[in-house]
């Protein structure tokens, strides 16, 4: 999607799940358009909200009327439905080699999934969870909030600024701007939130070491 390189410099990367490292839709489509229509809404108007966010948070913009503590609830069996399914999860194309490439390099996960869903959805897609994760267990406020990046950064230790952070959504996105971080936007659905890079996938994304802790991610 870029038509020249770009090159950011960064001491470390943070890094969503869904739709960044793995490509989980059809799972997701499956498991949020089964409660649309049993909630009475309508599928298409459900599926631009759910990208992102932790579930009782989406349930509360879709259902503004409804106690949070169905949807805390309801947030508990959409995960199990969630954990239970991986028919369909994979991928995203370059994430294998990516992740080999942050080897050497400060890096986590932080995802809106809870520990059992990210562990399965990578375990699913072959691919290695970082040693750092910051989970829906780890955070009181989900994500267009920027609290889970800004642990994610905290836990690495490094400045927020030094941080590049890869994601697909809107609400990821914001999360990762208001944390003050640069954002490398991953495949069509990024591409309508305004990151500062826009990759179609992690095939065209490099990382250089260059010593003293700073890295340069070749972009293009």
């Amino acid at each position: 999607m870029t038509t020249a390189t770009t090159v950011l410099t960064a001491r470390a990367f943070l890094l969503d799940m869904d739709g960044t490292l793995v490509n989980s839709d059809v799972v997701v489509e499956r498991c949020w358009r089964g409660w649309a229509e049993r909630h009475g809404l309508d599928g298409d108007e459900v599926m631009k909200v759910v990208h992102g966010r932790q579930g009782y948070a989406s349930m509360a913009l879709l259902l503004p009327d409804r106690p949070m503590e169905q949807n805390y609830a309801d947030n508990t069996l959409m995960l199990a439905e969630e954990t239970a399914d991986m028919d369909g999860v994979v991928a995203i194309s370059g994430a294998p080699e990516f992740l080999a490439s942050l080897a050497a390099v400060p890096h986590a996960l932080v995802t809106s999934a809870d520990v059992a869903l990210s562990s399965g959805r990578m375990a699913a897609a072959g691919l290695r969870l970082p040693d750092v994760r910051v989970t829906a267990e780890s955070v009181g406020a989900s994500k267009p909030d920027p609290e889970g990046f800004l642990k994610g950064a905290a836990e690495l230790g490094i400045a927020p600024e030094d941080c590049v952070v890869f994601e697909d959504s809107g609400a990821g996105i914001a999360a990762g701007r208001a944390a003050g971080m640069r954002v490398v936007g991953v495949g069509p659905r990024a591409g309508f939130h305004g990151p500062d890079v826009l990759v179609r996938d992690l095939t065209e994304v490099r990382v250089e070491v260059v010593g003293d802790g700073t890295v340069r991610l070749h972009i293009g």
